[in-house]
């Protein structure tokens, strides 16, 4: 009999049961991927992470959904298994900002962590931006999201964007378009599939208003329905954004998303000049996985 120790925080929330829910499972070194997936199922959260050794960075981590399949990119799926890490003491006192790597597929990257106001922040980097060809025609995709074509903004162009994973960005005309969508799984993945994107980003973006954005994401590729905040799309759209000149140099972009789904959530990026991805989470619950 195997015990490990597992639980869930609430990432990008700053009371309980905001953010979005991540299951995280310590000592994953002994699982197999059969195990893993298992679990992720059982937990039956958007996202499970499981952290384990590594000889090429201070952590390596493995995250699956409830679906079983894996995923990969440095979003709330890594962010919080660094939160829960720190806020379990596993990281030394964090009362200097604290920088570690962390193993992610391919990629290692760096995520800093620091104790400020009673609970530990940290902000990570992503990979450099990667974007695809612009989609030739927006109607299907329009369709997808149970919209009319005239709620799809024009500029930027819908393409698929990654700083980890590829995920198609698509700029509504408000929030109140965002908020209409209401997508059909399988016309949405044939649009996926043709875009090489895994997952839908559809926002609102004010270009007389350049620090915030309003989102909902959307995965069924990966059996994800719909996301309450998503790192490894907001990296991307902020990515995108400066690189098309929208974003004032230097500042924050604040994405707000999964307030549809009641779980508001605050995602706050800045280009360095790659996207550099910032939270804080809330521990909602600790305990004892039995295999």
């Amino acid at each position: 009999m195997t015990q490990l120790a597992a639980g869930l925080i609430d990432v990008f929330a700053e009371t309980p049961f905001g953010g979005n829910p991540l299951a995280v499972v310590e000592d994953a070194d002994g699982l197999s991927d059969a195990q893993m997936r298992r679990i992720a199922g059982e937990f039956n959260q958007a996202e499970t992470t499981f952290l384990l050794q590594s000889d090429r960075a201070d952590r390596k981590l493995r995250s699956f959904t409830a679906s079983g399949a894996e995923v990969f990119g440095a979003g709330h799926n890594a962010l919080g298994a660094w939160l829960w890490m720190g806020e379990h003491g596993q990281l030394g006192s964090l009362d200097t900002p604290t920088t570690f790597r962390q193993e992610i597929g391919g990629d290692v990257l760096p995520i800093t962590l620091v104790n400020a106001g009673g609970h530990v922040h940290g902000r990570m980097r992503q990979a450099a931006l990667r974007l695809s060809a612009p989609l030739a025609a927006t109607g299907a995709l329009a369709e997808a999201l149970g919209l009319a074509p005239d709620d799809l903004a024009p500029f930027p162009a819908a393409r698929a964007a990654d700083t980890g994973a590829a995920h198609l960005m698509v700029r509504l005309r408000d929030a109140r378009a965002v908020d209409r969508a209401t997508p059909s799984a399988p016309a949405l993945l044939a649009v996926l599939g043709s875009a090489g994107a895994e997952g839908c980003y559809a926002y609102a973006f004010d270009p007389a208003s350049p620090d915030t954005a309003y989102a909902r994401f959307f995965n069924p590729t990966v059996g994800l329905w719909e996301d309450a905040a998503t790192g490894t799309a907001a990296g991307p759209l902020c990515a995108y954004l400066g690189a098309e000149g929208l974003l004032n140099p230097g500042k924050t972009l604040v994405v707000e998303q999964g307030v549809k789904m009641g779980r508001r959530s605050l995602l706050q990026v800045r280009l360095t000049p790659d996207p550099e991805l910032s939270g804080t989470g809330i521990v909602a619950l600790r305990g004892t996985l039995t295999l």
